[in-house]
């Protein structure tokens, strides 16, 4: 952390005097915390879908049920995903702290790892809003389960395997494209953001809709808004502070600035 630049630094600080004072947090969180965790993103460089274009195929709702062939090799894939073993870095166990200190509300990630969880952040203020890769559900009748259920069955030798209650397409408890959010957890987010005043975007490119409505509700509602984010964002402009070094090191300074 001694190798932050000292701008960094002060603005880290700033940041933590914002939470301390601050009566409603509210955090929308992306791929750029868990890529620490050795969980790639989607767009960037090395991502999976830069590096499989048809793995995006595969997150589409139509594809994927329309296709036994993309089902045989998306359950493949979960066999060796990590996204299972997969541990919390400093930056998910950081917020987590800060979410101890703070009046911190709401935390929406867009990411489907349970990290968050992992590193400590209390389950009932998480909103998956994107699905979680852990749970599997039945596209026929709507039972959700462990998926490592599903996952022994593919390592069993079933390729495709069908719902055991009603013979419908099975697939991870994730949003695909095509299909809808879950519309309770979409009215919590929005809620929780139109009553912000300081609003987090920590590791998102924040241009993902529905979600990305957060923090306009949030400024809308006279939020100050913080960026913690490598690359740029639509909602720079707006942004009271934004921070561009590694999450780990930074949201990890916030947290101990808020325990002086």
């Amino acid at each position: 952390m001694s190798e932050l630049p000292e701008a960094t630094r002060e603005a880290c600080l700033a940041i933590a005097a914002l939470l301390r004072d601050a009566a409603h947090i509210v955090a929308l969180s992306g791929a750029g915390i868990s890529t620490e965790s050795g969980i790639p993103d989607f767009r960037g460089p090395q991502g999976v879908w830069t590096k499989d274009p048809e793995a995006e195929k595969r997150a589409t709702l139509q594809h994927y049920m329309a296709n036994r062939d993309a089902r045989v090799r998306a359950w493949q894939g979960r066999r060796e995903s990590p996204l299972f073993s997969a541990e919390a870095n400093a930056g998910h166990r950081a917020l987590a702290e800060i979410a101890a200190h703070t009046r911190f509300d709401l935390l929406v990630t867009q990411n489907i790892d349970g990290l968050h969880q992992k590193g400590g952040f209390p389950a009932e203020r998480v909103v998956e809003i994107h699905g979680t890769v852990h749970e599997f559900t039945c596209m026929g009748c709507g039972e959700r389960g462990d998926i490592h259920r599903v996952i022994a069955r593919v390592e069993a030798g079933e390729e495709d395997p069908p719902c055991r209650t009603c013979g419908g397409i099975l697939k991870s408890a994730t949003i695909s494209f095509g299909q809808q959010l879950v519309a309770s957890d979409l009215e919590r987010a929005m809620d929780a953001a139109s009553r912000a005043d300081v609003f987090l975007a920590i590791g998102t490119t924040l241009g993902v809709y529905p979600a990305a409505n957060m923090p306009i509700a949030a400024l809308q509602a006279g939020a100050r808004l913080v960026i913690l984010n490598a690359q740029p964002t639509p909602f720079d402009e707006y942004a009271s502070i934004i921070v561009r070094e590694p999450l780990g090191e930074v949201l990890p300074l916030i947290a101990s600035a808020l325990r002086d």
